[in-house]
């Protein structure tokens, strides 16, 4: 299993293929092993990398740095690591804030386009962003469960990432993966994350932006995408009917012909 160590972590990844570089982003105690779909499809025709990051999935359990900010320098860390430059970065749910504060701290040098699957430019239903999908007592009440039944919040939590239920195969290997991370990890980075507000960030994503819309129970709504693309200034948006916050799961066919035409749109 492929490991390179960034900013004193030993970070796990997958690096497959050849061509355009696609690196693969996961969510909040996620991890790269959602992308399998994306990673048989995209590397037929391009380097298709995807990472864990610091305490999730396979890459090292280290208690320490769980703040997207440290997400974004390790990911800068890992690209320089591997040499991977003029890349598609794809971020999905906390993945795209990931990418946007990479941006925030050291600019577009390096990066062909960008994906952004499911995510808004907060998850904090702010006072004056009501589009945010969690306020203070959904935050609060997860941070309890996560310290004393982990296991018992992510079953719940997992249901609601889909449109509709998933396989019982596949809710296993779910919880199997957002289960690695510890408790306090989990709550940290929860909470860092979803305190995150990158509206005047989303100007500085000059590069092209295709904006995945889960178009059922999504965590995106159709008003957040909205003020995205008012504010991308290359944008476009795509939204998956069938699907949640999961497209590349639930409707991964034409998900993946939908990236795969936009990183050919790029060449």
């Amino acid at each position: 299993m492929p490991h390179v160590t960034v900013n004193g972590v030993e970070l796990h990844y997958e690096d497959e293929g050849a061509g355009q570089v696609v690196v693969l982003i996961h969510g909040v105690w996620m991890s790269g092993r959602f992308f399998e779909a994306q990673r048989r499809y995209l590397r037929e025709n391009n380097r298709t990398i995807t990472i864990d990051m610091r305490g999730h999935g396979q890459s090292e359990k280290v208690q320490a740095g769980h703040t997207v900010a440290q997400y974004a320098r390790d990911l800068r860390g890992f690209l320089a690591a591997l040499d991977v430059r003029d890349a598609v970065l794809v971020g999905w749910s906390m993945g795209s804030f990931v990418i946007w504060d990479l941006i925030d701290q050291f600019g577009t040098d390096g990066i062909r386009g960008s994906v952004t699957i499911d995510q808004s430019p907060s998850d904090f239903a702010w006072p004056d962003w009501p589009f945010g999908p969690f306020g203070l007592d959904d935050l609060r009440g997860a941070m309890i469960a996560l310290q004393e039944d982990q296991r018992g919040f992510a079953q719940e939590f997992i249901p609601m990432m889909f449109k509709r239920a998933p396989s019982p195969e596949t809710e296993a290997w779910i919880l199997e993966e957002v289960l690695r991370p510890t408790p306090a990890v989990a709550g940290s980075i929860l909470f860092d994350q979803t305190m995150r507000d990158y509206r005047d960030t989303l100007g500085k994503v000059t590069v092209p932006t295709l904006l995945c819309e889960g178009g059922g129970d999504s965590f995106l709504s159709d008003e957040a995408a909205a003020f995205m693309l008012e504010r991308l200034p290359r944008a476009e948006l795509v939204v998956f009917t069938e699907s949640g916050h999961c497209p590349f799961i639930e409707e991964a066919e034409r998900f993946n012909e939908v990236v795969d035409g936009f990183i050919r749109s790029l060449s």
